[in-house]
Order: structure tokens, then sequence, then C-alpha cells
């Protein structure tokens, strides 16, 4: 049984199908044609993260360095914005801006990972800017990021668990008693270092607690029908359109 939205972002009639970085099938990853390619196959949810450059410009890009999709090289945070705007991602294509992608894709919710703490003030002056706190969600591996964007945003804004909450929750599952994390959602692998996070036990003491569970990155459609049917609210994904064919087949498929 999936949990009940609590936050607009969360607010959906089926499974919340994500496309990890906009996809990779078609498209090299947070480049805006894999959004596009997305938004296009009738995604509502993209997953992005974020860094600054050194004059505070927000980018959808994964590494803390050009070196390992673009045509470029050097530390993002260490170079301005008239710089790295000439990076292109596979040699082809431009590095957006998160505000690119919230102003082409208005109906779209964007889950965003804030890469490094030098991020997340811009990252919050923009999502105030564009009135986007009803269609973004915030999610990290740092649990000190996390609760510094909620400290700055109030209680209006929607994130995910960082580890340590993720991992006192697990805790809790196992008959371990903890408290309820100030997240709304978790957003975790099915096993780390080769130890099973997402099973019923931690479904059912999340749903439990009003949390939805959304799993990345998973890529395979045997996969993808073995957690649906385990009982997950979202999958996050490289590949949209092997999602999008396993969700429409089950009848789960919203746009």
């Amino acid at each position: 049984m999936r949990s009940p939205a609590s936050h607009p972002f969360l607010d959906h009639p089926g499974t919340l199908a994500f496309a990890h970085r906009g996809g990779a099938e078609e498209y090299p990853e947070n480049s805006l044609a894999s959004f596009r390619h997305a938004v296009d196959l009738g995604y509502r949810y993209l997953e992005t993260d974020v860094h600054a450059t050194r004059d505070g410009v927000v980018l959808a890009f994964h590494d803390n360095t050009l070196d390992r999709v673009t045509d470029r090289s050097g530390q993002v945070a260490d170079l301005p914005w008239s710089e790295v705007s000439g990076a292109r991602i596979a040699g082809r294509e431009p590095i957006p801006l998160l505000s690119e992608l919230l102003e082409e894709f208005p109906e779209a919710r964007i889950n965003i990972d804030p890469k490094d703490d030098r991020v997340v003030e811009p990252l919050v002056d923009l999502i105030r800017d564009h009135g986007a706190l009803h269609r973004v969600c915030l999610g990290a591996f740092s649990d000190r990021r996390l609760a510094r964007c909620r400290s700055l945003l109030g209680p209006a804004v929607c994130t995910s668990a960082g580890p340590l909450a993720v991992a006192r929750l697990r805790l809790a599952s196992l008959g371990i008693p903890t408290g309820r994390p100030a997240a709304l959602c978790l957003q975790v692998p099915v096993r780390q270092s080769g130890i099973p996070i997402v099973d019923r036990r931690l479904l059912r003491m999340a749903h439990g607690r009003g949390l939805q569970v959304h799993v990345w990155t998973i890529d395979d459609p045997g996969e993808m029908v073995r957690l649906l049917d385990l009982g997950v609210d979202g999958i996050m994904t490289d590949h949209p359109g092997v999602l999008r064919q396993v969700l429409i087949e089950r009848g789960d498929w919203y746009t």
C-alpha cells in the first residue's frame, strides 16, 4: 500500500516515475535534450543534481568537475559561468542552468540533489525566486546539508531523508526504536555496500510514518516489476522509456 502524499510534490495518482538526470537512453545525462525527451514521453518527474559556479550560478550538473562528461576540464566551483557555459556535454550539449529547467518545464516536478555546501544558498534563492517550493524535492548524501535547506526554506519544503536518517529508519524497521525523520520521503538504493535496504519491513515502517519510498537507480524491467510488487512509491531510472512501458503494462502510467 502506497503512502499518501504529504506535500504537493508527492501528490500523484500512481507510481512516481523519475527520469534520473533526465535519462541517458537517447541523449547525454543532465542535458536539456535528455529532459525534453523525458517530458515528451510524458514524465512529470525529473531528477537532477546541482552545483554552483564561482559566481553563484546554479547548474543542473552531477560532477564537481567538468572532466568526465564534457569537453572541458576544471572544478565547477572554481570557474565562472562565463567559462563553464562554453563546455559541451558529450561534446555537443550545453550544461543547463537549473533555472532553465524550472522555466522550460513549468508542469514538471524536479527532484534536486545539492552536491556541495556552496550551492545551498544560491539554490534556496533560486527556488524562492521561481516560486517553486510546491514542485521541488531536495535530497542529498548529507543530513547536515538537508537540515540547512530546511532551516532556510522552512516547513513548506519537501526533502528526502539523509543517510543517517535512513539508517535510523532501517534500524526502526528491525525493531530498534528511533524517532521520525524530518524528511517527507526516503530516496534509497535497493542495497548499500551489499546490505539490503529496501524490503517489506522498511516499506511497512516508512509507510507507517507517512513517508514515501523512492528507489534509485533501476534500469532492469524485471527489477522494476519486483519493486513495484513490493510496494515502492517511486522509481528513478536512466531508461525512462523502459520504466514507462512497465508502468503502462501495469495500468500505472499517469501524465
